[in-house]
């Protein structure tokens, strides 16, 4: 059985298409023209060529962010990937939390992303759900009138390590130094927060759920079902993947089957600031990840003609 968490009317969202100028040193993006719906974005998210991945000017459909977000349970550290059934590409993929960026927060990224961490990402407690803060700025409670949240708990979000090239909105540098990519299929640009996750002591038996907005007659509706939790957990060792999967009930850690799971575009290789895949299989993507890791701790060449390629990090396109 499924709980209907929220209802609400997707002509009131409003975006912008982008202009993007992008250089080996750093990517901008600015906001043009007149406001776009949701269906007339979806319209503009076709495929766009760029001929040289570090230098370009272009148009994009709209903005996106995600948040690989890293939590720690019982000493250890995990990031957080949902599941989601994309019904425009035909494909079900895991993905970080991630969604598209209103007009009204184009300069500010970062608040979408704390946002969609808060409606996409459900922690609960025998006592309620957990209402979180970034720093000063407390997180919405969502679904406040259907769910019960604690008042004296809560999680808490904080920045992890930014990329090392900048990102700008305008003349305005982005808080938090997000990754940016251009993702050619669908013309947008992405931008991916690194962020942590951390947990109250008073979070016991703890149970994590992923809720996903979908289109149902009209109406962007939010469900929560707890037999398909669609939260999983991927253990890290000295900050890479294990190649685990699992999920949390009831303050339980459960293994989850990797058989078949193909991974959300961003996960694939990034060339500059541009990625061309719409998905990349689980075990392409360890096997990458072994090669980096292999690459990293191989003595370093004696000439510096030689590029420095920085390792990829995993992200998610919204």
């Amino acid at each position: 059985m499924s709980r209907t968490l929220i209802s609400k009317d997707p002509g009131n969202f409003k975006t912008l298409p982008l202009r993007v100028e992008a250089t080996p040193d750093g990517l901008t993006y600015q906001g043009y023209g007149w406001p776009l719906n949701f269906d007339e974005m979806l319209e503009r998210r076709k495929d766009v060529d760029i001929t040289d991945p570090q230098r370009f000017s272009v148009e994009l459909a709209n903005l996106g962010v995600s948040v690989r977000l890293t939590l720690n349970w019982q000493g250890r550290e995990y990031w957080v990937l949902v599941r989601q059934r994309r019904l425009d590409r035909g494909d079900v993929v895991l993905k970080l939390i991630s969604g598209y960026v209103p007009a009204h927060e184009l300069n500010l990224p970062l608040l979408t992303a704390i946002q969609e961490v808060a409606e996409e990402c459900l922690l609960e407690t025998p006592e309620g759900w957990l209402s979180g803060r970034f720093g000063d700025t407390w997180l919405p409670a969502p679904y406040q009138g259907t769910l019960h949240y604690r008042e004296a708990v809560n999680f808490s979000l904080s920045p992890l390590s930014g990329a090392a090239r900048p990102v700008q909105c305008g003349n305005l540098r982005l808080l938090e130094r997000p990754r940016a990519y251009v993702h050619l299929p669908t013309a947008s640009l992405q931008l991916v927060y690194d962020l942590k996750l951390e947990l109250p002591r008073e979070a016991k038996h703890l149970s994590l759920f992923h809720v996903d907005e979908c289109l149902e007659d009209g109406k962007l509706v939010a469900r929560l079902q707890r037999t398909r939790p669609d939260l999983f957990l991927m253990p890290l060792e000295q900050g890479r993947p294990t190649g685990e999967l699992y999920t949390l009930r009831k303050g339980v850690l459960k293994a989850a089957s990797t058989r078949g799971i193909w991974l959300a575009e961003s996960f694939a290789p990034q060339d500059g600031w541009v990625v061309r895949d719409s998905h990349i299989h689980w075990k392409d993507w360890l096997q990458q990840q072994k090669l980096q890791a292999k690459t990293k701790h191989a003595p370093k060449a004696a000439t510096s003609d030689i590029p420095n390629n920085p390792p990829l990090k995993a992200a998610a396109h919204a």
